[in-house]
């Protein structure tokens, strides 16, 4: 099967750590081309339910659906919302559950999609179908809202530099291709030492916004630890600083990591609640060398790993 050739970044790793068992009941939340959901399947016979609200992804998945009779399930949908997708097929709680975040290789390599600059598209940057496309987003967000997304989820320093230029230029000619907008960012954004090209932080921070993806990743978080059974681990696979920081932070929480009530705050002499997760990866997995060379995209991902203790 084709389809599902593309190995994602950590696969490996992520179904290793994930440790699937005969009759458990998993989640693949971000199911993509297939390569994490695939790996669990064969890994062990067990019941998997995948979410994606890509329509070309759910496609895909009614291929595997067909190849794991009984066994595999893809379902339309946002990860904000998989609690009520789940419950739907009458499922509440799951040993294990595994989210490979951000864009994928798929969406990116498909000029239609809009999501790259390398190759010139359409303004779209829609991971699903119902969300606000890039090129209404770019033409019409007003210049200080603009500044603030690319800011926000770009961590781009020219912000202002970069809206100000696209609202300028917006007024002679609406934007409607990746490359149009690409060079007008690249006018006003020096390239720097890191090689990196000064569109990247822009466009990243655009599909963000387009497709809400950092409150739907709080919301799947804390969807997803909640159903999880003693013992059952959440996996999650990140891509960029933004993501890995709410990952990073919901884990410590979970994990009573975070830092207690000062000794002057009278919520300090209340008893502390016992952790209800362990982390299992103290620190974040990173792919190895051959990995790298293999895929360049896989220099940024960090995997992190956590297990339920109690109820």
């Amino acid at each position: 099967m084709t389809e599902f050739s593309h190995i994602p970044v950590l696969r490996d790793e992520a179904v290793t750590m994930l440790q699937p068992r005969d009759g458990g009941v998993y989640l693949d939340g971000t199911f993509g081309g297939g390569g994490y959901a695939k790996a669990i399947l064969d890994a062990a016979d067990c019941r998997l339910f995948a979410v994606d609200r890509d329509p070309a992804a759910v496609a895909r998945g009614r291929e595997l659906e067909r190849e794991y009779p009984g066994r595999f399930e893809i379902c339309e949908g946002r990860i904000s919302n998989i609690s009520e997708l789940l419950a739907e097929r009458e499922v509440f709680a799951l040993d294990g559950a595994v989210f490979d975040l951000g864009v994928s290789s798929y969406q990116i390599d498909d000029p239609a999609r809009g999501f790259s600059f390398r190759h010139d598209g359409p303004l779209n940057m829609q991971m699903g179908s119902s969300e606000m496309n890039a090129e209404t987003l770019v033409n019409f967000c007003p210049e200080s809202e603009l500044a603030d997304i690319l800011y926000e989820f770009g961590e781009e320093k020219a912000a202002r530099r970069v809206a100000k230029a696209i609202v300028e230029r917006r007024k002679v000619q609406k934007f409607t291709t990746t490359s149009d907008l690409a060079g007008v960012i690249r006018s006003v954004v020096r390239a720097d030492k890191s090689g990196l090209d000064p569109a990247t932080r822009s466009f990243q921070a655009l599909r963000i916004a387009v497709n809400e993806e950092l409150t739907d990743v709080e919301a799947a978080l804390e969807q997803a630890a909640a159903m999880l059974k003693l013992g059952g681990r959440l996996v999650v696979v990140s891509f960029h600083s933004l993501e890995d920081r709410i990952v990073k932070q919901f884990f410590a929480a979970g994990a009573g990591r975070l830092p207690g009530a000062s000794r002057h705050d009278p919520a300090g002499l209340l008893a502390q609640a016992k952790p209800r997760f362990a982390l299992v990866t103290k620190t974040p997995v990173t792919a190895g060398a051959a990995e790298l060379n293999a895929n360049p995209r896989a220099r940024s991902a960090k995997l992190r790993v956590m297990e339920r203790l109690a109820a």
